[in-house]
């Protein structure tokens, strides 16, 4: 199947053309039919001689109803530009020209109708210049009559000559269908249509809506008026929800492949049409079947920031269109290039961010968001459209690699500089690290650590484990010293103050194991256990807390906690009767 949809000004005998193609009523309520024109999108479909399957959106044209023209012209391919034989080319012909230019469409067919009734060849001129400078200048032309039928055989050979010119669609690619009708049926709840412009849909697949992000599942599937249990795009189809009321989706809004598409009210854009500088702050962006009112902020001669009135599913690449309603006016077509633009808060922000607007085109390219964005998680990436490859740095976040050997300069300074403010500290924390480098994330820390950075107990250093400031090295020196002749007569808290070896010092000088903590202020040196075990080990077995510190040549505030260590490490071991003895190993 293939998707084409009607444009042109009202009474050009749009509804007509299809149904004499068809043999279906594309208008489908009572007033339509009653007042003799469109007033909201109409479908229907054919076979044609090669066997496909065409089908229409027949769209109103009258320019009250633009709107409803647009929910329907927004995802289709291509479309059947409409001017009448007896009238030639009108007011609403050009608006409906302009918002097809604008939205890039370049597939199609200029039809001019009513050819019974006047010469079609003025009119196919007169419509031939206008098309000539807009997106669909090189399609086919077909003169035809609905009511005679001249043409239509013709007409049908150019819709198949049509069909075989489209692109493939992406069958692969994310399901975004954006929503036209939403509507109850009867014992089986809520039904939407769209077209498909790209993806598969299959029964029992969850999606998610767009405006809320709630997940949905399809519990039915209609195409061409058929039940089918996948539809593959392009192709209109009606999507049965399973226990989701009516209320909560309507037309504008999206049915989503879940975790495939960013929710966003603030984007930049490149804008064709109007200069930038010259739009109103005031637009309302068309797209897909939505349409959403827009501030519109002009950055460069033609690129421009708008913040949306409403989230929308949106991708770098998308294309849309600006229009001023109350003008009855296109501004222009959009296409977009950041779905999440950095702030623009500081003096020249908004200059500097038009100079990198300048070098963008709409296409996704991994390589450019990682050199704009230094780092962006994997995930966030495939939300903006672009495709993500290449070996993450930490968890799924990648890194532009200029950026990232950057990042580890500069965290070898800022470790160096925190060991130069802090030197008894045993290196610098990670989540001051991670704020000093302004990374998002404390895994981005860890992973930039590369020799002869080390990462220990949430702190990174550039300090060999056993290495000591040079104060506190000196001072353990005099300790070593002091304590040569008796090792198990720990200094006093005055004296290890004079060597200065205060609680910070004392701290460092342990977590390099050059001292041996027994309790607050009562240090050993770190052989002291082992040499304490060989002197316990020549007692009498088993041995008292007095026989002990007499053999250790102790005090009691040092043979106290020293002979419980040795029974926290399983070296000795505490009988009743408050005795010991030495394990054998």
């Amino acid at each position: 199947m293939f998707v084409v949809a009607t444009a042109g000004h009202v009474d050009h005998g749009k509804s007509t053309l299809v149904r004499a193609l068809t043999g279906m009523e594309p208008d489908r309520w009572a007033e339509e039919r009653r007042r003799g024109m469109t007033i909201d999108l109409g479908f229907a479909w054919t076979a044609l001689p090669s066997g496909r399957t065409v089908a229409f959106v027949d769209v109103p044209g009258h320019e009250r109803f633009v709107p409803n023209m647009l929910a329907g012209v927004g995802p289709v391919p291509a479309a059947l530009v409409v001017v009448a034989a007896d009238e030639g080319w009108m007011p609403q012909s050009a608006e409906h020209l302009a918002a097809l230019d604008a939205l890039g469409v370049s597939y199609g067919l200029l039809v001019v109708t009513r050819a019974d009734l006047a010469d079609p060849g003025p009119a196919l001129a007169q419509a031939r210049h206008r098309l000539a400078g807009t997106s669909l200048r090189s399609v086919d032309a077909v003169a035809v009559s609905a009511v005679t039928g001249a043409g239509l055989p013709e007409l049908r050979a150019a819709l198949d000559r049509l069909a075989g010119t489209l692109p493939a669609p992406a069958a692969d690619a994310p399901v975004r269908l954006w929503v036209d009708r939403s509507f109850t049926v009867r014992g089986s709840g809520t039904v939407v249509t769209g077209t498909l412009g790209a993806g598969r849909l299959v029964v029992g697949d969850e999606l998610e809506l767009a405006a809320t992000g709630e997940v949905v599942r399809v519990r039915g599937l209609h195409s061409l008026g058929t039940a089918r249990d996948a539809v593959a795009s392009v192709a209109r189809v009606a999507v049965n929800l399973r226990g989701t009321p009516r209320e909560r989706l309507g037309r504008g809004d999206a049915l989503l492949s879940a975790g495939r598409f960013r929710r966003t009210d603030l984007l930049d854009v490149r804008v064709a049409g109007d200069p930038a500088a010259d739009l109103p702050t005031a637009l309302t962006l068309h797209v897909g079947s939505a349409a959403v009112p827009a501030r519109v902020r002009p950055l460069g001669a033609d690129t421009a920031r708008l913040r949306l009135a409403r989230p929308l599913p949106l991708l770098v690449g998308d294309r849309a269109l600006l229009r001023d309603p109350g003008r009855h006016h296109v501004a222009g077509g959009v296409t977009v290039l950041d779905v999440a633009p950095p702030p623009l808060r500081r003096r020249g922000a908004a200059a500097a961010r038009a100079a990198v607007l300048a070098t963008l085109d709409g296409r996704p390219d991994l390589a450019g968001e990682l050199r704009r964005r230094g780092l962006a998680r994997a995930g966030d990436l495939t939300r903006m459209g672009v495709a993500p490859a290449g070996r993450p740095v930490a968890g799924d976040w990648l890194a532009d690699p200029g950026h990232w050997r950057r990042l580890g300069t500069r965290l070898a300074e800022e470790v160096d500089r925190y060991a130069t403010a802090h030197p008894l500290d045993p290196g610098a924390p990670v989540e001051l690290l991670r704020q000093r480098l302004d990374l998002p994330d404390r895994a981005l820390v860890a992973a930039l650590v590369r020799p002869p950075l080390r990462l220990h107990a949430g702190r990174v250093t550039a300090a060999p484990a056993d290495a000591l400031p040079e104060p506190v090295a000196r001072a353990v020196a005099r300790v070593r010293a002091a304590c040569a002749a008796h090792p198990f007569r720990a200094p006093e808290a005055d004296h290890l103050a004079d060597l200065g070896l205060g609680p910070r010092e004392i701290g460092a000088a342990v977590r390099a194991g050059a001292l041996l903590r027994l309790a607050d202020n009562v240090v050993l040196l770190p052989g002291a256990l082992d040499d304490a075990v060989r002197v316990l080990a020549g007692l009498p077995q088993p041995f008292t807390l007095s026989t002990a510190r007499q053999a250790l040549d102790t005090t009691r505030r040092v043979a106290v906690p020293l002979l419980e260590l040795l029974d926290r490490r399983g070296a000795t071991r505490r009988l009743p009767g408050d005795s010991r003895i030495v394990v054998e190993r």
